[in-house]
């Protein structure tokens, strides 16, 4: 099982001054680091070095962070991988674009190297409780298998970006149970992740243009729920 400690974090910036500092943080937290200075380059370093993680600045040159998270995320290899986006307070920002991108946080500058530290500990804390859970779940003709991170519709393979899969699993693990958008947050997000209530109705936009409307049934005023009747 991989510890905090033991990830490769691909850093992606035009500023050298803030690669060299958190390189320097996090290098000396025992993380294998990598640097690219946009998304063009951040493409080829993440092809060949396999991060864990990626921190992406949202505006670059040559590729932008949010056209290299979307081209990111059409690569099977990179389904799985935390991406976190770094955002100055005055750039024109969508929070929404960047979770249509499969943006799973994003982090504002200045970055405050001990906050970011808690941050990256936290998404490792969550991987590892999620290696612990129930490794298979079968609910009507869906088979969740969350060691392979696949989910079978029938006979049909469908593939889903790491919190589409960790969303729609959530909410098949208790079938017709209702929750609420603050309660998909805390456990899928994370009480450590700030994202907006709108990400989750992203999210489910998307998981059931894969697998299907009838799964996930929305109950208006509350939130969403498993539909297995």
């Amino acid at each position: 099982m991989q510890t905090a400690t033991n990830y490769k974090i691909l850093v992606v910036d035009d500023d050298p001054d803030i690669v060299e500092m958190l390189q320097y943080n996090l290098t000396r937290e025992g993380y294998e680091v990598s640097e690219a200075g946009n998304g063009s380059i951040a493409l080829e370093v993440a092809k060949a070095v396999k991060p864990d993680i990626i921190l992406m600045d949202v505006m670059m040159p040559v590729l932008d962070g949010i056209a290299a998270c979307r081209q990111l995320r059409e690569l099977e290899e990179f389904r799985n991988t935390h991406i976190i986006f770094l955002t100055a307070r005055s750039e024109e920002f969508s929070e929404v674009a960047a979770f249509e991108a499969g943006a799973d946080d994003f982090i504002t500058k200045p970055i405050k190297p001990r906050a970011l530290l808690s941050r990256l500990a936290a998404f490792a804390r969550r991987d590892a409780q999620q290696e612990e859970e129930n490794k298979v779940i079968e609910v009507g003709d869906l088979r969740i298998d969350r060691t392979s991170f696949t989910v079978y519709k029938g006979d049909t393979k469908i593939t889903l970006p790491k919190k589409e899969f960790e969303l729609l699993s959530f909410l098949a693990a208790t079938p017709n149970k209702v929750f609420s958008r603050e309660e998909l947050l805390n456990n899928v997000w994370g009480t450590d992740v700030y994202v907006i209530a709108r990400t989750v109705d992203v999210h489910v936009r998307k998981v059931r243009e894969k697998i299907g409307e009838e799964n996930i049934k929305t109950i208006k005023g509350v939130g969403y729920k498993f539909n297995n009747d």
